[in-house]
């Protein structure tokens, strides 16, 4: 079955196996990317005694432990949030993983794909260390995003691909059921 709509995203329709094949194998690269650069820059930054680094004007390199969510909320450090959020990201994780299969689009599953990988990036930091190790810190003109990490960024380009796939895919193609 071949989509011939450029709206489609990616061409040939997929399979629901190949669909989940392909979700599975941008979700493990995203944990895997995630993952290594996060022990590489938390042994790096333990050398320098945690010492923020000057990349650029714009861009430094900085260890933060977020124990909450986006911009630090619900980061009261205690155990139960920490597991709360740990089980939500593990629970959203695996639904986008089975909904995947339902996904004929490649654009909508690397989408799926970017956010489970890095709900489960970030899941396995609030296991190993009790909070989740952000690094890259954006500020230009007195103004500073929060700072994040590999993890972060697939799941901000993966929401984004999804609010695209959801305003120009055809009317056809948005009827997937769970």
């Amino acid at each position: 079955v071949r989509c011939r709509d450029r709206r489609c995203f990616g061409g040939r329709q997929l399979t629901p196996s190949s669909a989940f094949r392909l979700g599975l194998a941008i979700a493990v690269v995203v944990v895997g990317l995630d993952q290594a650069s996060k022990a590489v820059l938390i042994e790096f930054l333990n050398d320098l005694n945690f010492e923020p680094i000057r990349i650029t004007g714009f861009f430094n390199i900085v260890m933060v432990w977020n124990r909450g969510v986006s911009f630090g909320l619900l980061g009261s450090g205690e155990e139960l949030t920490r597991w709360l959020l740990t089980a939500f990201a593990l629970a959203v994780a695996c639904g986008l993983l089975w909904w995947i299969r339902k996904q004929e689009r490649r654009f909508a599953v690397v989408a799926m794909a970017l956010v489970a990988g890095g709900a489960v990036g970030n899941a396995i930091d609030r296991i190993v260390y009790g909070a989740v190790a952000d690094f890259f810190d954006v500020h230009v003109a007195g103004w500073s995003w929060p700072a994040f990490n590999i993890a972060d960024s697939a799941i901000t380009i993966g929401v984004v691909m999804l609010v695209i796939d959801a305003l120009l895919a055809p009317k056809s193609d948005r009827k997937v059921q769970p």
